[in-house]
């Protein structure tokens, strides 16, 4: 896997904008806190490319939040019930607070992999405002 810019996975995560991966995605820095984590500037501020592409749009990113969840969830308890042997309600209260800490960062990511299944990274040279 690359990581370099051009790449989609350069785009997920450094939170950058899909088009021209300059532009900062969201309008906050901070990937933990619940109340700004999500909000995202309506324009690239290098590309101007429309981040909410139709009414709704991150609507669909509730699915790749489910999806994670569900990833993290089965991760923590194999590492919690079968790794350390941990009771059952053990590697639950693990589960729950595994995804209690990572509810802001699970929101940002599912927001920038959903925007990057629809928009394309172009060359700065073939991009026009």
């Amino acid at each position: 896997m690359s990581f370099k810019k051009g790449t989609k996975l350069y785009s997920i995560l450094k939170f950058k904008c899909p088009r021209c991966h300059e532009g900062d995605f969201f309008s906050h820095k901070n990937n933990f806190g619940l109340k700004n984590s999500t909000k995202i500037h309506d324009h690239c501020s290098v590309c101007n490319q429309k981040y909410m592409l139709e009414p709704s749009f991150f609507f669909g990113a509730m699915f790749v939040a489910y999806g994670l969840t569900v990833g993290l969830s089965i991760v923590v308890f194999i590492l919690t019930h079968l790794v350390f042997n941990v009771g059952l309600i053990g590697s639950f209260v693990g589960i729950v607070i595994s995804l209690l800490l990572t509810a802001g960062i699970n929101l940002r990511i599912s927001r920038i992999l959903w925007i990057n299944l629809f928009v394309a990274f172009e060359n700065k040279d073939s991009i026009t405002s």
